[in-house]
């Protein structure tokens, strides 16, 4: 199989880093998470996966993340989505299963939602949508609320590394893209994959995603250990499963 990388050039003077994997469809998209790339373990694993089953898989880095240019102070819901979005539009063709980690899970459900004619199903990994409001701006204290609203970002502890920058214009445009409001428009199937001891996101909001989807075809899969990374052997196995299930590569 033949793997391409490359720069998709925004025209904003941005250009978002690929790689690409060339392979029967439909073709994976992965989507990482806030302040994550494309070459965590899940992504790592997606390309061992795609490699050994000859699927196409596409995935990239966020303006801002990892090898992308711009400027991550300057990201938002809506630009990522945007950039997710031309990223599937120019480096993709046919149809597609959308696989989303934390935020990229958010990400894959407006993705699905704006190109309902491309994408044939949802995988979510601790999937987080809406978190802007529900995670970050609910969960400030008074003071740090008027931090943000008058120096325009807040940085707040991350026991993955440095502080979290969150700028006032992330809360504000994550409002505008909020799916939880009511019914969401998708009718493929979705998948959903959370750890129950996921210290971030908490694994109801799974629910609320199965609840209010169009499709009948939603199953929530709970993995009573498992962190917020699902990133352990048996997690990846069970991404691979799931994976295959959708692919009809199940044996079923």
């Amino acid at each position: 199989m033949k793997q391409t990388t490359g720069r998709l050039d925004r025209g904003n003077g941005t250009e978002i880093a690929w790689i690409r994997l060339d392979g029967a469809g439909p073709s994976i998209v992965f989507l990482p998470g806030f302040r994550s790339d494309m070459t965590g373990d899940k992504a790592t694993a997606l390309a061992e996966f795609c490699t050994e089953r000859g699927s196409g898989l596409l995935r990239f880095d966020y303006s801002g993340h990892g090898a992308s240019g711009g400027d991550f102070l300057d990201g938002t819901i809506g630009a990522w989505t945007a950039d997710a979005l031309a990223a599937i539009d120019t480096l993709t063709t046919g149809k597609l299963i959308l696989v989303g980690s934390s935020m990229g899970g958010w990400i894959a459900l407006l993705a699905a939602i704006a190109r309902p004619d491309r994408v044939v199903a949802l995988v979510g990994i601790a999937a987080a949508p809406d978190f802007t409001q529900r995670l970050m701006w609910d969960s400030m204290a008074p003071a740090e609320r008027a931090t943000l609203q008058r120096d325009g970002v807040l940085y707040v502890p991350s026991q993955y590394g440095d502080p979290t920058p969150i700028t006032k214009a992330l809360i504000e445009d994550g409002a505008r893209h909020a799916v939880l409001t009511g019914r969401i428009p998708i009718r493929c199937p979705i998948r959903l994959l959370h750890g129950q001891a996921d210290p971030d996101v908490p694994w109801e909001l799974a629910l609320r995603i199965a609840e209010q989807a169009e499709t009948p075809d939603v199953r929530v899969i709970l993995v009573k250990d498992g962190d917020h990374r699902l990133s352990r052997p048996a997690d990846l196995a069970l991404l691979r499963q799931t994976l295959a299930a959708l692919l009809g590569q199940d044996g079923a």
